[in-house]
């Protein structure tokens, strides 16, 4: 890291400590003695997603959140819970190093979330996800949930 003061190239960390999401780096120059803070950030590739109408747009977290939060609306799952879904499946991306997804990918696993985190709200989700047209859909998906339970 370069010294921002006089140009060194070399700087050493003083202390290193974790904030909101970044590392924090407290340095000093060996040359002219002055300190100084720098933050770390781990740079995500950007993701996009394919559309079902087949077209491209950048992956919105927001979206996303807004989606999972009218399928949790007034149930028992927590904000964290549902921030700790949206964190996994970006990182799940980001960790395959995967550029490019569907929404029925980035879907199923929501559904799949859902699925453990309450029932009820991944019926909700599966509904608009699945665009069941009838209720021969909801007794299928209910169905299916139940079976598992037992």
């Amino acid at each position: 890291m370069r010294c921002p003061f006089c140009n060194y190239e070399d700087t050493r960390v003083i202390d290193s400590r974790p904030s909101e999401g970044k590392k924090r780096r407290r340095r000093e120059c060996p040359k002219c003695g002055k300190r100084f803070t720098t933050y770390e950030v781990v740079e995500k590739p950007q993701l996009m997603v394919y559309k079902r109408d087949g077209s491209f747009e950048p992956f919105d977290r927001q979206k996303l959140i807004k989606g999972i939060q009218n399928a949790i609306k007034k149930r028992p799952v927590s904000v964290d819970d549902m921030k700790n879904l949206v964190d996994d499946i970006e990182n799940a991306f980001a960790n395959k190093m995967q550029t490019e997804t569907t929404t029925s990918e980035i879907g199923d696993m929501v559904l799949m979330g859902l699925k453990k985190l309450d029932h009820v709200a991944y019926v909700r989700f599966a509904s608009v996800y699945k665009d069941f047209s009838d209720v021969d859909s909801f007794i299928q998906i209910i169905t299916e949930l139940s079976d598992k339970k037992k």
